[in-house]
């Protein structure tokens, strides 16, 4: 198999992609995102490719390099529609919802004061969440409507491209954690949790520990009804425990990090997706 990767910043993550598919005999084509171009009008040299897995950090570079792929006949993990899907939060909660997969109470508004009525209607504190973003950065708590009002004030000024997008959330009481389990292909291969006694986020980034999780049937059936209305063939699936209505979708992950879950659970992730790679396209 001839595999491209494309990326734009190489993490643990894609070293260690580059690694495994070298070692199982496939041959690697690096992609660095920063310099590629494409002139769709000519021919541009690129290499004959079975797959890509999408790597790229930046969700814009993501989604840009993958639509451009595709255009040229190349098979792409993760596609630019499942990006589409599951990186805009907006998107995301809309699918999902629809397709009956239980989701945190969320409301979506575009003025500050039809945003202060959802929030009152959920009830405070509540969650405020940059439409676009990952690594829980720009997520903040607002206890009342000063502090939402402030956070509102601040998201304003910044260079977001939703700023007048209101994305409202309330707040859930689960455990100090939450759970990120990835789907393969069609498999709920491994998972962890995400633990955080000092911080209700609960991102690696912002200091959570990685636990190995033990996927029950229906966090696996949940999952993999997640992977059927997004699309995709590697994801990210972040989900909370309430007390109250069990399992809960909070977001989806198109280029999902891997490196803690590999680590606590002794688990070779970028083996089994190079192998579940190489099924795929033998069918």
């Amino acid at each position: 198999m001839i595999l491209g990767i494309a990326y734009d910043l190489a993490r643990w993550e894609e070293k260690n992609l580059f690694h495994e598919a070298q070692r199982l005999g496939h041959k690697v084509v690096p992609l660095f995102s920063k310099d590629f171009y494409v002139l769709f009008s000519e021919d541009n040299g690129l290499p004959s490719m079975d797959v890509v897995i999408q790597r790229n950090t930046s969700h814009s570079r993501a989604f840009s390099t993958s639509a451009i792929l595709e255009s040229l006949n190349y098979k792409v993990v993760n596609d630019s529609s499942t990006l589409m899907r599951c990186e805009n939060k907006l998107v995301t909660t809309s699918i999902l919802a629809r397709h009956g997969i239980p989701v945190p109470k969320t409301g979506i508004a575009f003025s500050k004061e039809h945003a202060f009525e959802i929030a009152n209607k959920l009830g405070y504190p509540v969650v405020v969440k940059p439409v676009e973003g990952s690594w829980g950065r720009m997520v903040a708590k607002a206890d009342n409507e000063d502090s939402l009002r402030s956070l509102f004030e601040y998201q304003e000024y910044t260079t977001m491209p939703y700023k007048y997008v209101y994305y409202v959330q309330e707040f859930v009481e689960k455990p100090n954690r939450d759970i990120r389990i990835f789907v393969v292909g069609d498999e709920t291969p491994v998972g962890i949790y995400r633990v955080n006694s000092k911080n209700w986020r609960t991102n690696t980034a912002l200091g959570a520990t990685a636990e190995p999780l033990k996927i029950d049937e229906e966090l696996r059936e949940l999952a993999l009804k997640v992977k059927e209305v997004i699309g995709g063939f590697f994801l990210g699936i972040d989900v909370f425990e309430d007390k109250d209505r069990g399992y809960l979708v909070g977001e989806v992950n198109g280029v999902p990090e891997y490196k803690n879950t590999v680590r606590v659970n002794n688990f070779n992730l970028s083996e089994y997706l190079i192998r579940k790679l190489e099924e795929w396209i033998r069918k």
